[in-house]
């Protein structure tokens, strides 16, 4: 099988950073408005946390909350796909940021989400003033 081809989730892609900070800032840095914009854009009335409850972006994108736990992750639908944003502690004052999406359509979709994934990790990254990490 193709990599980033799985049985069950089509085509997927994953974007993963380890940073300097503890992952309580991590997190309220991405889920809070600024992070937010940067990873799914300006969510009218912000993201809400509850499990099947809808969201809408300025850009006309809808979706569903599919999973929300606190300092941990978020789960989403994003058109078609599944996208997932997620923090782990990774020793101290050191932070895992993953963005991982699931069910795209082909390779060449894969490819693009990934150079999409890799810029919004260095602009998290510019606006955390982290430096390289």
């Amino acid at each position: 099988m193709p990599t980033g081809l799985t049985r069950d989730a089509g085509w997927e892609i994953g974007v993963s950073k380890t940073l300097p900070l503890p992952a309580g800032a991590v997190w309220e840095f991405i889920t809070g408005p600024e992070g937010l914009a940067l990873w799914l854009g300006d969510v009218r009335g912000g993201l809400p946390t509850e499990r099947g409850a809808a969201y809408a972006t300025a850009d006309g994108v809808t979706g569903e909350v599919r999973g929300y736990r606190p300092g941990d992750r978020v789960r989403l639908t994003y058109g078609g796909t599944t996208l997932q944003v997620a923090v782990a502690e990774a020793g101290p004052r050191k932070t895992v940021l993953r963005f991982h999406q699931e069910r795209l359509a082909s390779a060449d979709e894969r490819e693009r989400r990934r150079a999409h994934w890799q810029g919004v990790m260095r602009r998290v990254v510019e606006e955390l003033g982290v430096g390289a990490g």
